[in-house]
């Protein structure tokens, strides 16, 4: 076990859900998904890049004002530490919606080292060995899902939105119609992202939640302040949209790791606002 201090991460509890990997450039995993063999997998960090300012150092968007040369350098070096090629990975088009995209062969590289040719797609799923899907994140929940029987998998981007819709879901019941993954086989991880005591939204979001889930679940997911305001944990709704998309409970890994909480080392939009950069989630089938 690689010492979870080693970045300096607070950690929620000491449940043994995420790893630190430091050998070269920092990043986490999960012990549940690397367990499996099959995968490469990985939540980058601030640390271990070249970006400057306010994107220091590891920022992987090339959409937020970085210098591109940077950017690219930095998806290298992640690349490298993960063991997957810039030309391999494929990013996603996130927009808040619940859409999930097949990727194929024809996809390595969109987003990456060549143009994408779609928009507003916030999940993906391949079978496809060698392909490392790449989500972006700076509070919202990264969705894990592997298949270790049939040998797919999935990522998928969910902020608030995302959670209302589903999109966990959404990502299982592909992976299903289209490669006959059995949720059973499933096992599934909730990411690095902002913690119920540090999201507060308003009313309005939390009537979403309410036609999203049963009155029963409502005590576990939110809850009201005086000020009338509420504190929404989207680790335990994600984990409850596992659980109703068959995916059986120890095969469900959930962060103890908040982004907002540890700001100096995980971007956080709550944080910063726009004055930041992006992280990313990775997952390859092994070739």
């Amino acid at each position: 076990m690689i010492n979870q201090m080693s970045l300096g991460i607070k950690y929620k509890d000491n449940r043994h859900v995420l790893e630190e990997n430091t050998d070269s450039v920092p990043y986490l995993e999960y012990p549940m998904l690397k367990d499996t063999g099959i995968v490469r997998h990985g939540f980058s960090t601030r640390l271990g890049g070249v970006s400057e300012g306010y994107y220091a150092s590891m920022n992987l968007s090339f959409d937020r004002g970085d210098k591109k040369e940077a950017v690219a350098e930095n998806f290298r070096r992640i690349g490298e530490a993960l063991g997957v090629r810039c030309e391999d990975m494929v990013l996603s088009r996130q927009t808040h919606t619940t859409n999930v995209r097949i990727v194929t062969d024809a996809d390595r590289g969109k987003g990456i080292t060549r143009e994408r040719d779609y928009t507003d797609v916030d999940g993906l799923v391949t079978n496809v060995p060698g392909i490392c899907l790449v989500t972006s994140y700076a509070d919202c929940v990264p969705l894990f899902f592997v298949d270790p029987v049939k040998k797919v998998i999935g990522l998928s981007h969910s902020g608030w939105r995302g959670t209302v819709g589903k999109i966990g879901r959404k990502t299982v019941e592909l992976m299903h119609e289209r490669f006959g993954s059995d949720p059973a086989d499933i096992l599934a991880a909730v990411g690095p992202s902002v913690c119920m005591d540090c999201y507060e939204v308003s009313s309005d979001v939390i009537e979403k939640f309410k036609e999203a889930f049963p009155e029963n679940c409502w005590e576990q997911l939110f809850y009201e302040k005086p000020d009338g305001k509420y504190q929404l944990d989207l680790w335990k709704a994600n984990e409850l949209i596992f659980l109703e998309s068959g995916i059986l409970p120890e095969h469900i890994a959930v962060t103890n790791v908040c982004t907002h909480c540890n700001s100096d080392i995980l971007y956080s939009h709550r944080a910063a606002g726009d004055k930041r950069g992006n992280l990313c989630a990775f997952l390859a089938l092994k070739i």
